[in-house]
């Protein structure tokens, strides 16, 4: 399995190159933490602020991260996520997102999945590559509302997951990608409820999942 998309045309073709590091070098070394601890399978150490540093430079960073892992991973899903096989951006058939960027488009609209995601990680790469926004160097002031635009992204981050899981579940399993998911969605998921990034009424999608990823499901009856 070539997670990076380089054995595949398809993916190459779709692949969008992985984002620097912000802050630095600071940021490398922050990034470099995150490696270590998940290394050790230590999901929780690698959630937590390392000692003595900044919490905005550390969501920062692993706002990256996370923008990275699942840019990568909905690539190797793409020919799958069609305008006619997800005609709208939904998770099942409760949940139904419509995509606003707040400049181009106000009022939301209606659009299929892989139009809603692939505008998603425009303006996500659009917030990240903005120096006023997500600071390249280490020790420059971070803007007002940077934690209001952090949460909007993973807000908007965790719904991709929910279209996967929901959508493409069974092709995830075809292509053998189900433990790298799953890998990928509970650090993720640790992370934003670790540092309240997401409202809890956004997680209803994968409730059930997530209450197995940490420990909260209901044992069986009978």
């Amino acid at each position: 399995m070539d997670l990076l998309g380089l054995g595949s045309s398809r993916n190459a073709k779709t692949f969008r190159p992985r984002k620097s590091t912000p802050v630095g070098s600071k940021g490398i070394q922050l990034k470099q933490h995150i490696d270590a601890t998940l290394g050790k399978g230590n999901i929780m150490e690698a959630v937590a602020l390392p000692d003595g540093e900044d919490l905005k430079e550390w969501l920062a960073v692993n706002t990256v991260d996370f923008y990275n892992a699942i840019s990568i991973l909905y690539s190797t899903l793409e020919e799958f996520c069609t305008e006619k096989s997800c005609e709208v951006m939904s998770a099942g058939a409760k949940y139904e997102y419509h995509w606003a960027d707040g400049v181009k488009i106000k009022k939301p609209i209606r659009l299929s999945a892989p139009k809603y995601i692939n505008s998603l990680f425009d303006w996500i790469e659009e917030q990240i590559d903005n120096d006023k926004v997500f600071p390249q160097q280490f020790g420059c002031s971070f803007p007002a509302d940077f934690l209001e635009v952090t949460k909007t992204i993973y807000k908007r981050l965790f719904r991709v997951y929910a279209h996967i899981y929901h959508s493409h579940f069974k092709q995830v399993c075809d292509l053998d990608e189900l433990a790298h998911l799953n890998t990928c969605f509970k650090h993720f998921l640790f992370f934003t409820m670790h540092y309240k990034l997401v409202d809890e009424k956004e997680l209803a999608p994968l409730r059930e999942l997530i209450d197995q990823f940490t420990g909260r499901a209901k044992a069986p009856q009978g």
